[in-house]
């Protein structure tokens, strides 16, 4: 999808993807989601009398000898969560396929994920960042403050172009004193020359204070370079650019060997901390991607 330029375009798309991804959570996420998404555990409800069967741990023993008769507490899940979405503002994001750049189907994903979470009844609440924290909206209730995210994540523009997915993770920890569910939303383009991530401690401390899941949002044609001859590249990031022979086997290989050697790390990475993931393509549909992430917890 194109970036929205006037406030009628605007509001076109956020209404496109208000319909599409409000069915979609209603018809397929909204069960999975309440499943693999628990509350904060059991509260206590109400009192009733003793029934046969009741477990006499439960027992009120308290209003039992007020009352002369057996009575038990009831308790019931405590369901309401906290949602916040992590979303890679950083310039990477505007690559694509025609139509579907990784910063359009993250903001799809992120409508998905913020409607599931509002049919549950539980808090949303969204972290823009680059290389810095760019924006951050509180988690609240409410449709028209889902549809305030879904116009954000389509229209925001960020003042760096860089990524630092550690200061989003360090942000969060401080930000959100209770446990949340936190969803990563990236590209994950944070790696050191030996394609190491660079933001393994922010994780480590984020992913034990919170339930943290990582969304991959990748473009097929990062994977290899293509053998198109010379040809002159620029980082979107860091504006660096330079003349690469993509003619050259050995630089297609060695492309090749860096993004995998990457890619292993950083799922290694998720592992050790117990992060689940999932990588989903530009050119895939993204409905598969959440339902295995949803039913693999």
């Amino acid at each position: 999808m194109a970036r929205a330029t006037t406030p009628t375009d605007l509001l076109k798309k956020v209404r496109k993807i208000e319909i599409r991804t409000r069915a979609l959570s209603h018809q397929i996420f909204a069960g999975e989601y309440h499943s693999a998404f628990k509350g904060r555990g059991m509260a206590f409800s109400e009192v009733r009398a003793y029934q046969w069967g009741d477990d006499v741990r439960n027992m009120d023993w308290n209003v039992t000898a007020r009352l002369g008769e057996p009575y038990v507490k009831v308790f019931e899940e405590e369901r309401e969560l906290t949602v916040v979405l992590l979303v890679d503002a950083s310039r990477s994001g505007l690559f694509g396929r025609v139509g579907m750049t990784k910063r359009d189907m993250i903001a799809e994903i992120a409508a998905v994920l913020s409607f599931s979470a509002i049919l549950n009844n539980d808090k949303v609440g969204a972290l823009f960042f680059s290389d810095k924290v760019e924006k951050f909206i509180p988690p609240k209730k409410g449709r028209s403050h889902l549809l305030h995210i879904i116009r954000e994540v389509l229209q925001f523009e960020p003042e760096s172009t860089r990524t630092d997915i550690g200061v989003a993770l360090e942000y969060l920890t401080n930000a959100i004193k209770k446990k949340c569910t936190a969803f990563l939303l990236s590209d994950m383009m944070d790696s050191d020359a030996d394609g190491s991530p660079r933001y393994e401690d922010a994780l480590k401390v984020a992913s034990s204070r919170h339930d943290l899941c990582a969304i991959r949002v990748y473009d097929p044609r990062e994977e290899t370079i293509p053998d198109v001859g010379l040809v002159h590249i620029k980082d979107s990031e860091t504006g660096q650019a330079s003349w690469v022979n993509t003619s050259s086997a050995k630089v297609r290989r060695s492309y090749s060997q860096w993004t995998t050697r990457a890619q292993e790390k950083m799922h290694k990475l998720f592992n050790r901390y117990k992060v689940d993931s999932v990588e989903i393509a530009t050119d895939q549909d993204y409905v598969k991607g959440l339902m295995a992430l949803f039913r693999g917890r």
